[in-house]
């Protein structure tokens, strides 16, 4: 199988839950998603920007754990990214980054079927200026896809922003946001209207996340909403990662994925829409049932989270 490429940021995440016990677990939006992908048996590279530290080999064997290759040149000299996300009572988690984001010169999987980028590293200085070039020359051979998970602390402004991420949103194929990322950078309209602005400006799917409350979908085709079913949650952290994972699987699943199917991915019915989101609905389930980014294996997925 053809591989899938995921460019964006891998860092550590410092877990601080109600009570102030802390942890330290690998993450990274784009890391993430490169690791949901793995484990749904997807042949998945990573190019990312990890130090040369402690911290910067536990994400390495934790993502190698699990089948991500990561890319040649990823790793330099100097500390390990670090976000620090509070927990609240409801499993919610905030956070706060100490990043570093920039990428060297390095030897890409030749015609990825798909190429994912988003979060940080799609917007940040230096690297997101070459995050958007590298997208738009995967366009001859490979699907593209983009989560903006945005984050404000970071980010600056909306106002800062909306230019980037809707040059990505421009050449991609597939984009995923939340309905938080949805407030934050057009407050007031509603998610169905800036799917459906988005849509006009050339993917073939926007799909919105929406917490409990499951995922809405707009293709040319239609629209398709899917309930979340309840589950016993956690916490939050890398539901929407593990979504955008089983999106593109299940595109993949469905024979979507690369430049060559862009034209059926364009014309993608709302019955095979809703099965695809369906999948990432119950991946992001499970996810949010156990604690941490971890995402599900295919096995997990045919035992789906235990719910209320």
């Amino acid at each position: 199988m053809r591989r899938i490429l995921v460019v964006g940021e891998a860092l550590v995440d410092v877990v601080v839950r109600p009570g102030g016990s802390t942890s330290e677990h690998p993450g990274g939006s784009p890391a993430n998603v490169a690791l949901g992908l793995a484990r749904l048996g997807r042949p998945t590279s990573l190019l990312t920007s990890l130090g040369d530290d402690d911290r910067g080999r536990a994400v390495l064997d934790h993502l190698g754990a699990s089948g991500v290759e990561v890319v040649a040149g990823s790793v330099r000299p100097g500390p390990t990214s670090v976000a620090t996300a509070t927990l609240g009572e409801d499993g919610q988690a905030t956070y706060a980054f100490d990043l570093r984001w920039e990428l060297a010169d390095a030897e890409l999987p030749a015609e990825p079927l798909a190429v994912h980028t988003g979060s940080i590293g799609a917007v940040l200085a230096p690297g997101g200026a070459v995050v958007e070039q590298l997208v738009r020359a995967a366009r001859s051979a490979s699907t593209t896809s983009y989560d903006p998970n945005l984050r404000p602390d970071l980010m600056g402004s909306a106002d800062a922003v909306r230019a980037r991420v809707e040059a990505l949103v421009e050449v991609s194929d597939v984009v995923k946001l939340s309905d938080e990322d949805a407030g934050w950078l057009v407050p007031g309209v509603p998610v169905e209207e800036l799917a459906a602005t988005w849509l006009q400006r050339g993917p073939a799917l926007v799909v919105v996340t929406m917490g409990g409350s499951g995922m809405y979908a707009l293709c040319r085709a239609g629209e398709v909403a899917v309930q979340a079913p309840r589950v016993d949650v956690a916490d939050t952290v890398g539901a929407g990662d593990s979504a955008m994972a089983a999106l593109l699987d299940g595109l993949a699943e469905h024979d979507l994925l690369g430049a060559d199917r862009r034209e059926a991915l364009t014309a993608i019915s709302t019955d095979v829409l809703e099965q695809v989101v369906r999948h990432a609905v119950s991946a992001a389930a499970i996810t949010v049932s156990r604690p941490g980014a971890d995402p599900p294996t295919r096995a997990d997925l045919a035992r789906p989270a235990r719910r209320l």
